[in-house]
């Protein structure tokens, strides 16, 4: 009888501890990353066809490269490094990113607004993303020569500093291969063509990988 009992004990124990063991090992599949992009037009899709921007590039090569994340296009047309400051905390609330691209500047440096102001308020987003326990991306933006040598100089060498003082990557300059060829532009001349965001992609992606690839 003793005998027995044990034998419908062992029969329904260690079905259960195995199942137990199996819940406390760690998983073998990770939830996917969310990369939230906070930018402007040239992040928004202004004048495109939705889908063939950069951002939504990006969410295709991720998929072809077999990396699990889900990318989260936050960017608004005409936005500042400003008005990205003011937004982000609900955004990084909304969406709780473990990586925040940050694409601003270019409305800031076309209105020829204190390339301090910019750097401060693109700090304050970095700081903002880290807080929320995210990984940052800088990106970087030049102005036309016709902003007078010293100001674009100086709009350009902010990104730089401050990706270093902050630690944080940066892709230098996102319209490299781009911005010298009219043909690659929209009527406006400030917003490029679908054609050319794969080139767009091409100058971020080698910044963005390793963010995506890291544990």
């Amino acid at each position: 009888m003793l005998e027995s009992i044990r034998r419908v004990s062992r029969r329904v124990w260690l079905p259960l501890f195995a199942v137990l063991c199996l819940g406390m090992a760690p998983s073998a599949y990770s939830a996917p990353k969310k990369v939230l992009v906070v930018g402007d037009s040239l992040s928004a899709e202004y004048g495109l066809a939705a889908g063939t921007g950069w951002v939504a590039l990006l969410a295709d090569k991720v998929k072809q490269q077999k990396l699990e994340a889900d990318i989260v296009n936050a960017s608004v047309s005409g936005e500042t490094t400003s008005g990205g400051r003011t937004r982000l905390p609900a955004l990084l609330k909304k969406h709780q990113p473990d990586i925040v691209v940050i694409e601003l500047g270019a409305n800031d440096g076309l209105r020829g607004l204190p390339v301090a102001a910019a750097e401060s308020n693109l700090r304050a987003m970095v700081e903002q993303a880290r807080g929320a326990g995210a990984k940052v991306l800088l990106v970087g933006m030049r102005m036309p020569p016709n902003y007078g040598r010293d100001y674009a100089d100086k709009f350009f060498a902010m990104f730089g500093m401050l990706s270093h003082d902050v630690k944080a990557p940066l892709a230098p300059f996102m319209l490299e291969g781009v911005a010298d060829k009219t043909d690659l532009f929209q009527a406006d001349r400030l917003h490029p063509l679908a054609k050319a965001h794969p080139i767009i992609l091409a100058n971020i992606w080698p910044h963005l990988q390793p963010l995506l690839k890291a544990k």
